[in-house]
């Protein structure tokens, strides 16, 4: 789709498509397409289709929001759920935040978060359809007298004036993921050095990004969604070398960083997994101190304790056996429980859980878990249930 196609879309006759493809079903598509050709024409029609499609895609990431958007396949895959941009905006209000410069807007998802916040917003990106796609998104949620879209590279914006600058590399290439910070588009030094000139900003990375690549002056956060990580964000002007893990979407947050690793012992009533973004922001053994806990293995990040005690940032098991891996023992041991809801986790495991439970064959009314991983260097297998 280009941007004359996707004007079309604007047009009254696109309009009138778009609102019957409403809660297109991809079952009834032939004969949906057959009869919408006999009114319009295939282009537009194509278009409509395309467009129905990728709104059901995004309303995991845009919730109602999604059947008044307008997105491209790219900007579906790489926008920012709305549950993360909220709480991003949210950041950036608390800091007293009025003007943002978004640069590398995409779609449009962080704007629209920023200006629900009543903060202005300018948003650029280099692609003229993604700027049309952002712009009119703007308009269908009314945000269109807060939002300036903006097409140009990103480099040759001049941000002066603006109170923060939130930068979205892409993280994409012609070969997939990219890993390296220095092969973002832009790179991961520009972005550094644009945040630096302004009193706030904020740079998404990818959540795998190493800490030796954070920059000293940076604070870095890991943000999770229900237990999924969703990203990683270099702030400036907030906590210089602090580390945070946010979960959403409740949105409990630890910082921390620079203690000492807990010691390492033997499985108690308890074992507690941390979630996704306490363990990539290192904060660990902040979990394990809270807990009262040690660690089953120096390089495992389960936690274990011989109480239980309500933490927001580890889901807590209580476990039942701990055994060395044993496939017919373990198989046994479920038959003569009755086990036939059977949750396979793994940690420090070379067993695929899918595997697991295809040559288990479990069978019972009785539930289980399962957590496949290693106790002082040896594989076991942990069973218990959630506490």
């Amino acid at each position: 789709m280009d941007v004359d196609g996707f004007s079309s879309l604007l047009a009254p006759d696109g309009q009138a498509l778009l609102d019957q493809l409403r809660g297109f079903d991809p079952a009834d598509e032939i004969a949906i397409v057959t009869r919408l050709r006999r009114a319009y024409p295939a282009e537009i029609v194509g278009a409509a289709l395309t467009q129905a499609r990728l709104r059901g895609r995004a309303e995991a990431k845009f919730g109602a929001d999604a059947h008044r958007m307008y997105f491209t396949p790219d900007g579906v895959e790489q926008a920012t759920r709305t549950v993360v941009a909220e709480h991003r905006a949210a950041r950036f209000a608390g800091l007293g935040t009025r003007r943002v410069a978004d640069l590398c807007c995409g779609i449009g998802g962080d704007a629209i978060a920023l200006a629900r916040k009543g903060i202005e917003v300018l948003a650029v990106d280099r692609s003229p359809l993604t700027c049309a796609v952002a712009q009119a998104n703007a308009r269908a949620l009314g945000l269109d007298g807060l939002i300036e879209v903006r097409r140009a590279d990103v480099a040759e914006v001049a941000t002066d004036g603006y109170d923060a600058v939130f930068v979205d590399p892409a993280r994409r290439g012609g070969r997939g993921r990219v890993f390296d910070p220095e092969a973002y588009s832009p790179p991961l030094s520009w972005a550094v050095a644009a945040a630096r000139k302004a009193p706030h900003a904020a740079l998404k990375v990818a959540p795998g990004i190493p800490h030796d690549a954070v920059p000293e002056d940076a604070e870095a956060e890991w943000v999770s969604d229900r237990g999924d990580v969703k990203e990683a964000v270099l702030w400036f002007g907030t906590g210089p070398g602090a580390r945070r893990a946010t979960l959403l979407p409740d949105g409990a947050a630890l910082t921390g960083g620079g203690l000492p690793a807990p010691r390492v012992g033997p499985v108690g009533r308890y074992l507690y997994e941390p979630d996704g973004a306490v363990i990539r922001a290192h904060l660990v053994a902040e979990v394990a101190a809270e807990l009262g806990g040690r660690l089953i293995d120096e390089t495992i990040a389960y936690i274990t304790a011989d109480e239980l005690r309500p933490t927001p940032y580890a889901t807590a098991y209580e476990i039942t056996d701990t055994l060395p891996f044993n496939l017919k023992r373990l198989k046994a041991l479920l038959r003569e429980r009755e086990v036939g809801t059977l949750t396979v986790k793994k940690r420090g495991s070379a067993v695929e859980p899918e595997e697991l439970r295809r040559r288990l064959k479990p069978q019972g009314p009785n539930s289980a878990t399962v957590l496949l991983t290693r106790v002082a260097g040896a594989p076991a297998m942990l069973i218990g249930a959630p506490a």
